[in-house]
């Protein structure tokens, strides 16, 4: 797993009720990051208009190995 997957699953399962079931999948080379949660935690990993999310996109481009990183929540 990338540096950058491992930054977003740390913060994801400090979140999350359900952590056992946060997974991050990494493709195209690691710049396109999925983060899969359980349905109940979807909320709290996007958060109050987005903010949370925004804040872990905003991490994730200040990171030296994720700043091209892309970060998608996914359904």
């Amino acid at each position: 797993m990338s540096k950058p997957a491992e930054l977003i699953e740390f913060i994801a399962k400090a979140m999350v009720d359900n952590p056992d079931d946060v997974k991050v999948h990494a493709s195209d080379g690691g710049r396109m990051l999925e983060l899969e949660t359980n349905e109940d935690d979807r909320g709290r990993v996007i958060g109050r208009q987005g903010r949370v999310a925004k804040a872990m996109r905003a991490l994730l481009g200040v990171s030296r190995d994720g700043a091209d990183s892309r970060l998608d929540i996914v359904d």
